[in-house]
């Protein structure tokens, strides 16, 4: 109709062909491809040229680290999805693959293998949503996924090969952590891991390196079932460039075959259950049986450092430790709860290390590449480090979180209250990157007394610290069955029990020779109870233990005047910035004051009784040295 609206352009709606082009508007801009297979393929950045000659001695690599004991030869290593598909009953074989090899993977009915070999997050979430029911991406993009039926370690279940080569440096025996296994039995689990590893449609594959300190650096590979495992493992290990795994890496010095959803054989010698973690010194290798709980690779790579370390003449210890502005370093040591990931991820200082480092001549360096903190009861006032850590790139093992807004609720505990967060130690805004240091100035033992005895900080001198070192003092609640309410001390030796290879008295003499060489001061500070046990005291606000910790930073507490605590000879600060004075004496805080002193005199004659199962070895300390740090202890 004239003067009526311009007709509207023709569309062609009649498919003709698969061109995407053909169904496109006009006046709409043109598809640059003709199908949506092309448009896939131009969705991802095409890779660079890889180095032939680098990727043949990776593939030898992963081929020679998955290859079995009973068997010469590997299974078939294909790094990345293969591009054609293929049958696992008859397997595709290069030309330098001889029938031998596919008669061998024939015969154990073994399946071609592809390998993802330091697959970056994003595309290990891409693995974890496609094969993994279990995994959900949460509210700020973290990746939640569960561990299974162990949602913690597994201390009895952790074996140790006794090999010529180091039987005489393992500390066996009563109170140590060390369950000994003999080399055959060590070779069955490895050829079982191996067996089940080889069996599976895919591989991940992590490549790092444990110690910042590039004269103490460590290649670790970890191989897995379960994208889960390799994103830990790319958060946990140092993450190496691409020149660094092309022209440094080579081989790795040590290599954990998780292979945890699959159980170790109950009736084989050594066996106590279907879990078993073994680690050979000898072959650089640990095995993972019967448990998916990711903090065992980590436990792992720490008990290793634990062993190599001090054989170079560096002290190895689980402590958190931060840098101040004018380069002041701080060590932090505790048991879980007493607050030392709280004070050592301060965002006033710069985080080193939030749990393993290493203290060698040139100071103190951080053993891993990221953090796996505890997070039942995470606050983001309380910790907004760690809060605004966990987002894209980071794992929550074992959280609970709303179905529709994918929130996580942080004070749920119906899986397990070990609920853990793992991510890359530059996702904290405060961290320093490399994880250098220098030696410390101070040093701070943390413990948590719900006696409610010990004062909120005490200066200790060497023997002391050796002491309460060595003791490693915290308190927990008993169980509750029958009501039982009473709190019971919990001695962890060098804070680390579990995850010590060498006598206590090892780690004790290097920490001695080295607090003295560098003139650094040792305090216990408490966040614990005062004012009367648990159930009857308070349990110390935070804000006064961040005061008395800025007051070592700042050296005030180094030249506060101090009174003596009775029994354990202690010398408490009398006054603190930031808090009141009358808390600083336990004893003043409690109505009951016999009450106060019985509890007092109970809690020294723990400690001295711990003190008893560990002082016997003389073969890393002297008679006169140990004696010397037992007389520095409570006297009953």
């Amino acid at each position: 109709m004239e003067g009526g609206p311009l007709p509207l352009p023709k569309l062609r709606l009649e498919r003709q062909s698969s061109d995407v082009r053909q169904i496109a508007h006009d006046h709409a801009h043109p598809p640059r491809a003709g199908d949506m297979a092309q448009l896939r393929q131009m969705q991802k950045a095409a890779p660079r040229e890889r180095d032939e000659a680098h990727e043949g001695r990776k593939v030898a690599s992963l081929s020679d680290t998955l290859r079995s004991g009973a068997r010469r030869a590997g299974p078939r290593v294909i790094r990345g999805t293969p591009h054609e598909c293929y049958s696992p009953g008859s397997p595709r074989v290069t030309a330098n693959q001889s029938s031998r090899f596919v008669k061998a993977m024939s015969d154990a009915g073994l399946k071609p293998v592809v390998v993802y070999h330091n697959l970056s997050a994003a595309e290990l979430y891409e693995k974890a949503l496609q094969f993994e029911p279990s995994s959900h991406i949460v509210a700020g993009g973290a990746l939640a996924t569960m561990s299974g039926a162990k949602t913690g370690r597994s201390p009895q279940d952790k074996r140790i090969v006794r090999e010529a080569g180091s039987e005489g440096d393992v500390w066996w025996g009563e109170g140590s952590p060390n369950h000994e296994m003999d080399e055959r039995t060590f070779a069955l689990n490895r050829e079982r891991a191996v067996d089940y590893l080889n069996q599976l449609d895919r591989l991940y594959v992590c490549d790092g390196y444990a110690c910042w300190e590039p004269t103490a650096r460590y290649r670790i590979r970890i191989v897995c079932g379960r994208p889960y495992h390799a994103l830990f493992s790319h958060n946990l290990l140092i993450r190496p460039t691409e020149e660094e795994l092309a022209e440094q890496f080579g081989r790795p010095d040590f290599t954990i075959f998780n292979a945890g959803a699959f159980p170790a054989n109950r009736f084989s010698s050594y066996q106590t259950s279907s879990t078993c973690i073994s680690m050979s010194f000898a072959r650089k290798e640990m095995v993972i049986l019967g448990s998916q709980y990711a903090g065992n690779m980590k436990q792992g790579v720490f008990t290793l450092m634990n062993y190599w370390l001090p054989k170079r003449n560096i002290l190895s210890l689980n402590a958190g430790c931060n840098v101040g502005s004018a380069g002041d370093v701080t060590l932090f040591f505790g048991l879980s709860g007493t607050g030392k990931t709280t004070f050592a991820t301060d965002p006033q200082r710069w985080l080193l290390a939030d749990d393993t480092l290493g203290w060698g001549e040139n100071g103190v360096f951080g053993i891993e590449g990221g953090c796996y903190a505890k997070c039942i009861g995470l606050d983001k006032e309380r910790e907004p480090g760690i809060h605004a850590a966990i987002r894209f790139g980071a794992v929550l093992e074992n959280v609970c979180f709303n179905e529709d807004s994918r929130e996580v609720d942080w004070d749920a505990s119906q899986i397990t209250e070990n609920t853990r967060a793992a991510y890359p130690l530059e996702f904290m805004a405060n961290a320093r990157i490399p994880c250098l240091g220098g030696h410390p100035r101070n040093a701070v033992l943390l413990c948590c007394d719900l006696f409610g005895v010990l004062p909120p900080v005490c200066r200790l001198s060497l023997h002391q610290a050796l002491y309460f070192f060595i003791s490693g003092f915290t308190a927990k609640m008993a169980g509750t069955e029958q009501g039982v309410s009473q709190p019971e001390a919990t001695f962890s030796a060098c804070y680390t029990s579990t995850s010590l290879v060498w006598h206590p008295l090892k780690y004790a003499a290097m920490l001695g020779s080295k607090l003295e060489q560098h003139g650094t001061d040792v305090w216990l500070v408490n966040t614990g109870w005062f004012g009367g046990g648990y159930g009857v005291g308070r349990r110390l606000p935070l804000e006064f233990t961040r005061a008395i910790v800025a007051a070592i930073h700042s050296g005030e507490l180094a030249a506060a005047a101090c009174q003596t605590l009775p029994v354990f000879n202690l010398q408490v600060p009398v006054a603190c910035s930031g808090m009141p004075s009358e808390l600083l004496s336990p004893i003043d805080n409690w109505e009951d004051k016999e009450t106060y002193r019985h509890q007092l005199r109970h809690l020294a004659g723990l400690f001295a009784d711990n003190f008893q199962k560990l002082k016997g070895c003389t073969r890393h300390m002297s008679p006169e040295d140990i004696e010397k740090i037992e007389q520095a202890g409570p006297s009953l």
